[in-house]
């Protein structure tokens, strides 16, 4: 009678509004005044992004201006994984990634806080880089949502093919 009601947690980042927030930071970059004359860029290098300026609090000025384009455009920080500020010749860079999908052990975290915490009676079970998550009652369901809402992890979660 009662068939198994499921969603799947994922984390994944809009590639469209990633290069739009990159683009957006670039135009800024070259019409601000306080990037003039110091070789400010911000650009993809294959699946990195790379930031690029003549001293280190500029260019992390670049990361700043970056991640509030990124805000804007409703992607999470914490997808962006960015590393510290090194010099390069004469210039300073700072390379950073968007993280996607949910590693094993952050899975594997999520599957017991799921099984330690919520309702009896769910099931999670880890398909690659994601998680499905699945019981008979759709209120256990939605608990487990608002459960995964109000932990704090350095995932940016998102949950799909509710059905």
């Amino acid at each position: 009678m009662a068939s198994e009601s499921s969603f799947d947690v994922v984390s994944k980042v809009d590639r469209q509004e990633a290069d739009n927030a990159l683009n957006q930071a670039a135009k800024e970059i070259n019409s601000r005044y306080d990037f003039r004359g110091t070789d400010a860029s911000i650009a993809w290098t294959g699946e990195a992004i790379q930031m690029k300026a003549v001293s280190e609090d500029r260019v992390k000025a670049i990361l700043d201006v970056f991640q509030s384009k990124l805000v804007k455009r409703g992607i999470s920080l914490k997808s962006l994984e960015d590393g510290e500020a090194y010099p390069s010749g004469k210039e300073h860079r700072i390379d950073a990634t968007l993280k996607e999908g949910i590693d094993k052990e952050n899975a594997k975290k999520i599957s017991k806080f799921i099984r330690d915490e919520g309702p009896k009676g769910v099931k999670s079970q880890i398909q690659g880089d994601e998680l499905r998550v699945s019981s008979k009652k759709r209120d256990d369901l939605q608990e487990v949502i608002s459960l995964l809402k109000g932990k704090d992890l350095d995932l940016d979660l998102q949950f799909i093919n509710y059905r």
